[in-house]
């Protein structure tokens, strides 16, 4: 079997392991065996999560980072392979990253005399709100954690680097009416016309671009569901918009809210559900240097939110780095194409042997 049919085949068998948010416990159970297969213990574990290191070499520490989980199926369950591509499930977010991390895990022992010592680190529910991340219990119970120079976040990126993020608000925003008749609609408040005023300052709100380390960051925001009505013959008393604001860097969280609550105007009442910060860019670390050096490859804006935030807020320099492409994730048809797995794991053991 060459080296691609191997990625393939090791994509296709995690693709085909279900992994909602929520439900990692058995892709969790199979990455630590793969890993111990291969003399990589876990350092430390639960139930969706586990994190593997090699004995300490004093060089620097590259942490490899891939969320197990994806998001609901939508009837691409299995996977299948088809010619160059691997198709299913959280084919390319992000179950083409844990693959190369697995590959490279199993090619350790036959590279030369390593230039950086990889860890490994594997968790679940990222797909959900940020309340429910396991980054913080995870940094909470590994303070070694701390030797990490550079996180490499396998989300997808096509093969590039990916710099920073994006913070993301979603709120909602409530219009209240009084129900009537609607052969009489005078006698009430129409909700729903409330709302299509109330929403014209958020519709037309145009795409702001921010500059951040060099990078061209477009900020958005986009009402991305409604509800409200009773019945064809009633004015309705309620309507709830869901709002997500993708704000730029140069923004604080707190900025961010206020320019939400800006937008929204006081037609409407908004609660925000949760603010996931953004992250900086981060572009002095040498690592990133010589990465970007071997694989010849430019710095990117994230034009979404990762993890690479939370691990910002803790301190560390982190970069997105992985072979599936964004514009086919969470799709119905979502998939990735071998030669990105064979590309993006000669790059990284390039970059750990080099």
């Amino acid at each position: 079997m060459s080296p691609a049919e191997a990625l393939a085949n090791t994509l296709l068998h995690l693709v085909n392991i279900e992994s909602v948010s929520g439900n990692e416990g058995t892709l969790t159970d199979f990455f630590v065996r793969e890993m111990r297969a291969v003399g990589l213990h876990p350092a430390k574990r639960a139930r969706d999560w586990a994190l593997f290191k090699p004995e300490p070499s004093g060089k620097p520490v590259v942490l490899l980072a891939g969320h197990s989980d994806t998001v609901p199926a939508q009837g691409n369950l299995p996977g299948h392979l088809e010619g160059e591509w691997v198709r299913g499930l959280g084919a390319s977010d992000m179950k083409a990253g844990l693959a190369v991390m697995l590959e490279l895990a199993r090619a350790l022992g036959s590279m030369s005399e390593a230039s950086v010592e990889p860890w490994f680190l594997l968790f679940g529910q990222e797909e959900m709100a940020l309340e429910a991340s396991l980054l913080p219990k995870i940094f909470a119970a590994c303070p070694f954690l701390s030797e990490v120079d550079l996180v490499l976040m396998m989300e997808p990126t096509a093969n590039t680097i990916q710099a920073g993020c994006l913070g993301n608000i979603i709120a909602r925003l409530e219009f209240d009416g009084v129900a009537a008749h609607s052969a009489r609609p005078w006698l009430g408040k129409n909700a729903i016309h409330e709302a299509v005023r109330g929403l014209q300052a958020l519709a037309g709100a145009e795409i702001r671009d921010a500059q951040v380390g060099g990078l061209t960051f477009r900020e958005v925001v986009s009402v991305t569901t409604i509800q409200g009505g009773v019945a064809d013959n009633v004015v309705p008393d309620h309507v709830i918009a869901g709002v997500n604001f993708r704000y730029a860097p140069d923004r604080t969280p707190a900025e961010a809210k206020a320019r939400l609550r800006e937008l929204a105007g006081a037609d409407g009442r908004l609660t925000i559900v949760s603010n996931a910060p953004p992250a900086p860019v981060a572009v002095a670390n040498p690592l990133l240097g010589r990465l970007r050096e071997i694989g010849g490859m430019a710095l990117e804006p994230k034009q979404a939110w990762t993890p690479v935030a939370e691990f910002a807020q803790a301190g560390h320099d982190a970069v997105n780095y992985g072979p599936g492409d964004p514009a086919l994730a969470h799709r119905r048809d979502e998939r990735v194409a071998v030669s990105a797995l064979s590309e993006s794991l000669a790059v990284l053991r390039r970059f750990i042997s080099a």
